[in-house]
């Protein structure tokens, strides 16, 4: 599976922008997907995920209610709708897949990294305050 993620710019505190990330490789909708971020001399945080129908939905506390997961399957292309944007959500932002649901085992941590197989290169958020 190749990822690019796009979208990312520079934006004023409670502004909005649209992640995209456009996958080949692979049946889109046979797997999960993710956002992750990360800054500079922090851990890759987890941001997002939704399953390869469409659910479930996950958000990290920190984003809950001002993001959005979608995707689009008949466009290979998943989305992160954010809202109200917050000096702190200024990062480098990553989309990732899973390998589908035949992989996930009891223990599947959807909100981890080593969750997911393949990854994007990053698209870089801004918030100015």
């Amino acid at each position: 599976v190749q990822l690019q993620a796009s979208g990312g710019g520079l934006v004023q505190a409670g502004g909005s922008l649209r992640l995209s990330c456009a996958a080949s490789g692979r049946t889109f909708g046979s797997y999960g997907m993710g956002w992750f971020r990360q800054t500079p001399g922090k851990e890759r945080e987890f941001v997002a995920r939704i399953g390869w129908s469409g659910a479930p939905l996950y958000y990290a506390d920190s984003v809950k209610g001002r993001f959005t997961i979608s995707r689009d399957n008949a466009k290979n292309t998943v989305y992160l709708q954010m809202n109200s944007l917050k000096p702190e959500d200024t990062a480098v932002y990553f989309c990732a897949a899973d390998s589908g649901p035949a992989t996930y085992g009891t223990r599947f941590n959807p909100r981890a990294g080593p969750s997911y197989d393949y990854w994007g290169k990053g698209t870089l958020v801004t918030v100015s305050s």
